[in-house]
């Protein structure tokens, strides 16, 4: 909890409070939402609680590909013009969009919601691994793409299910190295990520 000043009323600093949790944002940015917010209309603030509980209330994960949706399975797993024969595997669904930008790739996804990293406490098992080995089992694709990224926890991650994938027989890749390594995925450019998943390396 940040530390509040005598002259701050008690909703203001509450809402100061919780806007600094969110990642990115420090005691600075999070003081100045929190008065911009009181000094917006009351319809404009109401829109923003109602969009924050409707997140809340209506998103869920696709019971598939683990990619955060409204309907269950999500859009793109019901897409049938897809290719349904790959399946790229990814950290978040913040990377499901940077590469859907890229118009490159027309396969299905698989997020892992995170990578491994034992520092934090992160191994295989809080991860949707197992998921993604039943998967590849019950629907045989030709190729999956491991697109984690291209840091320490990514490689990592990217090696270790490369090696629970290699009874199933499947093929499996990871993007060129087009993308600078230590970055995100979800910061890079569509040209970029095009063409680190047109030249992927087989693993």
């Amino acid at each position: 909890m940040l530390q509040r000043s005598r002259v701050t009323v008690e909703p203001v600093a509450r809402l100061i409070d919780e806007l600094a949790r969110l990642p990115g944002i420090g005691p600075k940015t999070a003081s100045r939402l929190a008065y911009y917010v009181l000094r917006a209309p009351r319809e404009q603030a109401l829109s923003l609680a109602d969009a924050i509980l409707e997140v809340k209330e209506k998103v869920i994960l696709c019971s598939r590909c683990f990619n955060i949706t409204d309907t269950d399975p999500c859009a793109i797993c019901r897409d049938h013009d897809r290719e349904q024969g790959i399946i790229c595997v990814v950290e978040e669904p913040l990377d499901v969009l940077a590469l859907e930008r890229t118009g490159e790739y027309r396969g299905l996804y698989h997020v892992l919601h995170g990578a491994i990293s034992p520092v934090d406490g992160v191994g295989p098992d809080k991860l949707r691994i197992r998921e993604l080995i039943e998967r590849v089992a019950e629907q045989h694709p030709r190729e999956v793409i491991l697109a984690t990224n291209p840091n320490i926890e990514g490689d990592a991650t990217a090696m270790y299910v490369a090696r629970q994938l290699a009874p199933s027989g499947v093929s499996v890749s990871r993007p060129a190295s087009g993308l600078p390594v230590g970055g995100d995925i979800e910061y890079a450019d569509e040209v970029t990520l095009g063409r680190a998943l047109s030249g992927r390396r087989a693993l």
